[in-house]
């Protein structure tokens, strides 16, 4: 790509590399690494004309929740029964019934491939677009909410 001056990179990322629930901690963890990896390459090769995307789809009706494809821990935790319990009754339940589409997925992908910009993320599904959508509203409130404490650790010449 350097020697071409130009190129396409896509990394599959998800929801949960920009937000994070009770019981998916790990997961989450690889999936933040992925949009940290994407977006520092995508600044790094962009004078060489290569374009990199995060791609971030959220529940698509796939096995990715059937126990062929999701390990859920034998042992229980009642102190967990609330949070990361929860996730795994929603993730057993929710096998099959996903709410999009994985060929819908397969054209947006290479739609984003081909365009003339690609941008640095794209979000894939109606609750994908609504989860970093409140992520982003909060996190923006909570700067806000703490901004003069932040800012005031800023060096002061004596």
């Amino acid at each position: 790509m350097r020697a071409a001056g130009h190129g396409r990179i896509l990394n599959l990322s998800s929801t949960g590399g920009v937000v994070a629930w009770p019981g998916w901690g790990v997961y989450s963890a690889t999936k933040f690494a992925v949009e940290g990896i994407t977006e520092a390459l995508r600044a790094e090769v962009a004078p060489l004309g290569i374009q990199v995307t995060a791609v971030q789809p959220g529940p698509f009706r796939t096995d990715f929740l059937a126990s062929t494809s999701l390990e859920i821990a034998e042992q229980t935790i009642d102190a967990y029964a609330a949070s990361g319990g929860a996730s795994r009754t929603r993730a057993t339940d929710n096998n099959k019934i996903q709410e999009s589409d994985p060929a819908k997925a397969a054209a947006a992908i290479l739609t984003i491939a081909d365009v003339a910009d690609m941008p640095a993320r794209i979000p894939l599904g109606s609750s994908t677009v609504a989860d970093i959508t409140a992520k982003i509203k909060n996190v923006t409130d909570e700067v806000a909410a703490w901004h003069q404490l932040s800012t005031s650790t800023d060096y002061s010449p004596a």
